[in-house]
C-alpha cells in the first residue's frame, strides 16, 4: 500500500508536470489562441502520433539573475524538446514556446534544444523544429548568443546525416533566423510567421524605406521571391500536416534506404495521352505537371519550392512505392529555361537527395540558359555551375528522360550522361543539339543569308538550311546513336521504363575520389 509520503511526492510530480504544461500561464495561452496559434505542447501533438512524444527536460530552468529575471522562472524555460514518432517511425522535435517571456532564447534553452539535437544524431532520426520566437534574450546578454552558436554548430554538423526540418510559427528573427536557414526545409505559415535579419523599424532608421513585417519577411514573400520557404501553408494544421508528408518520403538519415511504400499502381500502366501530349510546335507550352502525374504512382506528388523558380521543378514522388525525387524544366514559365533561381533551387535539392540516397529523376525539355545582363550580373555562371557540379557529383541513381529540348551548356546541366547519368532515355521528338535551327543556321549560314539579295530567294534559303538542320538534330538517334542516349522509348511507356531503370541500379555503387570535403561554387 502507498505510503501518505510517496503519494504527497507523486502528486508534487503531477503538480510539476501540469505547471509545466502550462508554460507562461493560461492568460498567455490564451493571448496566443487569440492570434490563430497554437501552444508549443499543442503543436508537437498534433504533429506527432497521438500519445508518442516523450518529453525531456521538462523542470529545467534559467539561471539569470539579471533586470528582475529571477522573479520571472517558468519550469521547461520556454521550449518544449523530445522525442516520438510519425507514423510509427522516431523523430526528434523541439517548439518554442511563446507564452514563455516571448519564447525568447537562453542559455538554457538552447541546451535543451543541443540536447534533443544530439540525440537525433546519436539514433539516427530527423530533427524537426518548431519556431516561434522573440529572438535572443536580452537579459542573458552574450549567453543567449552563445547558445544560438551551440545550435549553429549542431545543425551545421547534422547536415547530410539526418533530416532537418524548420517550421515557423510566429516571429524568426535576428540571429534565430540561421538555424532554420542551415536545415533542409523551412515551412511557413500565412500571416502569422515571419522572418529577417533586421525588422521594418530598423530598415526604416537605417535605409528610410517603410516596409511592413508582410512584406519584408513574411511567408508570400519568402516563398515566391527570396526562396528561403520551401513550403507554404494557409494554416498550423495544414502545415504540421504536410510535415507529416514530408517525411513519408525521406529516410530516417544517410545511412538508410529510402522509405518503400506497397504501390497498387501498375508498373506496366501505359498511358497513351503522352504520345500527343508535345505540341508540334516546339515553341508552343504545355504543362510538365500533367506528364509527372501520369508517370509516378498514383498520380501523387510533393512539389518543393513550388512558387519559386517555377520554371524548374522540385518534387518527392513514388515509383513502384520506392521515394524518388524528381527535377523537371517547366515549359510553362520562361519556355523552361535555366536562371539562376532556377539553377540554385534544383541543385539545393539534388545535393538532398544525393546525401539521402534518394534515386533522382530528370525530365528534360530545356532551350537553354536565360540570356541578358540582368542574369550575367547576377552569376549564371557560377549559379549554373551549381546545378551542374551537384549532378555530376551525385552518386545515387540517376534517371534522364529527354522530353522534348536539350540545348546547349543546359543540355549538359540537366543529368547527361557524361555527367554520370546512369540511364538516358529520350521520346522520339526530342532536339538534342548546340541550339535550336533558327539560331544555328543564323550562325552557319550568316554571311551566305546575307549575301541573298531576293527576300524570297532568302526565304527559302533559310527554309531550306533549317530543315536540314532539324533533319539531323530535331530527334533523339544523333545522340543515340554515339551511346549519349541509352534508347529512344514510346511516350505512352515512360512509367514503366523508369521503373525497369530504377529496379536495375538498385545495388549501384559508386565512390567519389577521397576528399576532406568537395568546394562546390557557392
Amino acid at each position: 500500500m502507498m505510503t501518505f509520503e510517496n503519494q504527497k511526492k507523486i502528486k508534487k510530480l503531477v503538480d510539476m508536470r501540469a505547471k509545466a504544461r502550462l508554460g507562461g500561464g493560461q492568460k498567455r495561452i490564451d493571448s496566443q489562441h487569440a492570434k490563430g496559434k497554437y501552444t508549443a505542447r499543442e503543436r508537437i501533438e498534433m504533429l506527432l502520433d497521438p500519445g508518442s512524444f516523450e518529453e525531456m527536460d521538462m523542470f529545467k530552468t534559467h539561471r539569470c539573475v539579471n533586470f528582475g529575471m529571477e522573479k520571472e522562472v517558468y519550469l521547461g524555460d520556454g521550449v518544449a524538446v523530445g522525442f516520438g514518432t510519425i507514423e510509427g517511425r522516431m523523430v526528434c522535435v523541439f517548439a518554442q514556446d511563446f507564452t514563455v517571456i516571448g519564447g525568447s532564447l537562453s542559455e538554457t534553452m538552447s541546451e535543451k534544444i543541443c540536447k534533443v539535437m544530439d540525440y537525433a544524431m546519436k539514433i539516427g532520426c530527423p530533427i524537426i523544429g518548431i519556431n516561434d520566437s522573440g529572438g535572443a534574450r536580452i537579459q542573458e546578454g552574450s549567453n543567449a548568443l552563445a547558445g544560438y552558436a551551440e545550435i549553429f554548430e549542431r545543425n551545421i554538423l547534422a547536415s547530410g546525416v539526418v533530416p532537418q526540418i524548420s517550421l515557423i510559427f510566429g516571429p524568426c528573427a535576428g540571429g534565430a533566423v540561421y538555424s532554420p536557414a542551415l536545415t533542409d526545409f523551412i515551412m511557413m505559415t500565412e500571416q502569422n510567421s515571419y522572418m529577417f535579419i533586421t525588422g521594418p523599424k530598423v530598415v526604416k532608421s537605417v535605409t528610410g524605406e517603410d516596409v511592413t513585417t508582410e512584406a519584408l519577411g513574411g511567408a508570400g514573400m519568402h516563398s515566391r521571391k527570396s526562396g528561403v520557404a520551401h513550403f507554404k501553408s494557409a494554416s498550423e494544421e495544414e502545415c504540421l500536416q504536410l510535415t507529416r508528408q514530408l517525411i513519408s518520403y525521406i529516410p530516417q538519415n544517410n545511412m538508410e534506404s529510402v522509405p518503400t511504400v506497397t504501390c497498387n499502381d501498375p508498373i506496366n500502366r501505359a498511358d497513351d495521352v503522352l504520345n500527343e501530349i508535345v505540341p508540334d510546335n516546339p515553341n508552343k507550352p504545355y504543362d510538365m505537371k500533367d506528364i509527372i502525374r501520369s508517370i509516378v504512382d498514383n498520380g501523387e506528388f510533393l512539389e518543393v519550392q513550388p512558387l519559386y523558380a517555377q520554371n524548374i521543378i522540385c518534387c518527392f514522388a513514388r515509383f513502384n512505392g520506392v521515394s524518388t525525387g524528381i527535377i523537371a524544366n517547366q515549359p510553362k514559365f520562361l519556355a523552361g529555361v535555366l536562371d539562376c533561381d532556377s539553377s540554385r533551387k534544383a541543385a539545393r535539392f539534388v545535393r538532398f537527395c544525393d546525401a539521402f540516397n534518394i534515386p533522382i529523376l530528370t525530365l528534360v525539355d530545356v532551350p537553354g540558359f536565360l540570356p541578358g545582363t540582368g542574369q550575367e550580373y547576377s552569376g549564371i555562371i557560377v549559379h549554373g555551375a551549381k546545378l551542374m557540379f551537384a549532378y555530376g557529383e551525385a552518386t545515387v541513381p540517376k534517371v534522364t528522360v529527354t522530353i522534348r529540348k536539350s540545348y546547349g551548356g543546359a543540355h549538359i546541366v540537366m543529368s547527361c550522361k557524361q555527367l554520370r547519368g546512369d540511364i538516358n532515355y529520350a521520346w522520339p521528338n526530342a532536339e538534342i543539339a548546340v541550339m535550336g535551327a533558327s539560331g544555328a543556321v543564323e550562325v552557319l549560314e550568316g554571311k551566305n543569308i546575307a549575301a541573298i539579295e531576293d527576300a524570297d530567294e532568302k526565304a527559302k534559303y533559310i527554309f531550306d538550311k533549317e530543315s536540314e538542320y532539324k533533319e539531323k538534330f530535331a530527334n533523339p538517334y544523333q545522340a543515340a546513336s554515339r551511346g549519349y542516349i541509352d534508347d529512344v522509348i514510346e511516350p505512352r511507356n515512360t512509367r514503366f521504363r523508369i521503373i525497369r531503370a530504377f529496379q536495375s541500379l538498385q545495388n549501384k555503387k559508386v565512390t567519389n575520389p577521397l576528399k576532406k570535403h568537395d568546394n562546390i561554387p557557392l
